[in-house]
């Protein structure tokens, strides 16, 4: 008998991580040792295998280097997930990896809070470097 969790493939798995979406832009930083948090409580995607909507926070946390997140542009990109396909680990673990292409920081962490779906809530964090507590 097969269960749900043998029913998902690679390709679900790897869906969304490479998809094109809108560039980060970035602005030059006047000041050093400061942290910015940006909080997205209208996050939403799609299950990659489902198709059903998912909804959640996405909490960013960085000290910015010589780069500055542009907000304007974010906002473009965390609303290009509306309809892409993509499971909660990776879309955190892609937004911070975008992120820190963009504007390579200091360090960076990136925590994804989803909505409950079938009596479950789950927090998704990703760091950089690894070694941010």
């Amino acid at each position: 008998m097969e269960t749900q969790a043998t029913a998902y493939t690679d390709e679900h798995a790897r869906a969304g991580i490479d998809a094109l979406l809108p560039p980060i832009d970035c602005w030059p930083n006047q000041f050093r040792g400061y942290d910015i948090t940006i909080s997205i409580p209208e996050y939403t995607s799609v299950c990659p295998k489902t198709g059903l909507p998912d909804f959640g926070t996405i909490t960013i946390r960085y000290m910015p280097a010589a780069q500055c997140l542009e907000l304007k542009s974010l906002k473009y990109y965390v609303l290009a997930y509306r309809n892409l396909g993509i499971f909660y680990e990776n879309a955190v673990n892609r937004i911070l990896r975008d992120l820190v292409a963009a504007c390579q920081p200091m360090w960076a962490v990136v925590t994804g809070e989803f909505n409950v779906r079938g009596g479950m809530r789950t927090i998704v964090e990703a760091k950089f470097p690894l070694s941010q507590p």
